[in-house]
């Protein structure tokens, strides 16, 4: 069974848990060390003989455009994660749809390949923007992983189906949601980021093996910040937020590279391919 591999490429200071601290004004003005941590991954999958899917902030792209090209150069896919990790929740559709365009303009030129995948920030598709998906239709993705199907304080949308599904009739667009894992009938968030690096490697391990027996490949993401334990320190971020953030930093390339050894992994957009023929139409 070969698994989604992403990483959703944003630097230190776009986190979500940090929206509240770091204005987006100051970005500039922040060191940039995104660049580095894409290049420290690409070795690790070269290393693993693996190929993944980077779902990367336009914003990024702009500023990095020798990674993107690198990303596209040793077999990756590159993908959008939108301009500038602004929730779509928080978006109007016209809004949504220019934040669409914009970003895969920027990346369709820097890495030089068509951009058919997409997964909003903080898995911010859910019951609230259910016309999202009509947008992504409309301009032509393939495939959106934008759903994270569980409870959640930053998010979620619990009523959605664990697996690929068709959020719009008539489209050929499949949601492929990350990755949960059900322990007595509960719903656990399993596909990666902050679970992974905090909880024990072998909660992971069980439960995307959970996922290969029921038939279905995980999708398992993280962010090029999490395998840089000497990023700068937000001193004035909330402390659950700092906990979320430099938990396990130091750990975080090893698990890895045990779970790259684990499962057999792959390109997003090949798992989009595999999961067409089974998904069917689901409307909340």
């Amino acid at each position: 069974m070969v698994n989604g591999l992403s990483v959703d490429v944003e630097d230190w200071f776009q986190v979500g848990a940090f929206e509240n601290t770091i204005s987006r004004e100051h970005w500039d003005g922040l060191e940039l060390r995104v660049g580095d941590n894409v290049a420290r991954i690409l070795d690790l999958f070269d290393g693993a003989g693996v190929k993944a899917t980077f779902f990367t902030l336009g914003w990024v792209a702009e500023r990095n455009k020798a990674a993107m090209r690198a990303i596209v150069e040793r077999g990756h896919e590159l993908a959008s994660h939108g301009y500038d990790h602004t929730r779509v929740f928080t978006f109007s559709p016209a809004e949504f749809a220019e934040d669409l365009a914009k970003a895969r303009a920027i990346l369709e030129d820097a890495g030089g390949q068509p951009i058919t995948g997409y997964r909003a920030p903080s898995f911010s598709i859910d019951a609230r923007n259910r016309w999202a998906h009509d947008i992504l239709a409309e301009q032509g993705y393939v495939y959106s992983s934008s759903v994270a199907p569980v409870v959640h304080d930053h998010y979620g949308w619990r009523e959605a189906p664990r697996f690929a599904f068709r959020p719009v009739e008539g489209s050929e667009l499949v949601e492929i949601p990350v990755t949960t894992a059900l322990l007595k009938g509960k719903r656990l968030a399993a596909g990666g980021g902050g679970f992974f690096r905090v909880l024990p490697y072998g909660f992971s391990r069980w439960a995307i093996g959970q996922v290969n027996r029921e038939g279905r490949p995980a999708v398992f993401y993280f962010h090029p910040w999490e395998v840089d334990p000497d990023q700068p320190r937000v001193a004035g971020a909330p402390l659950r937020s700092r906990i979320r953030h430099y938990t396990n930093l130091s750990k975080m390339e090893g698990k890895l590279s045990r779970l790259l050894g684990d499962f057999a992994w792959g390109r997003m957009d090949e798992i989009a391919q595999g999961e067409k023929a089974r998904s069917r139409v689901w409307s909340a």
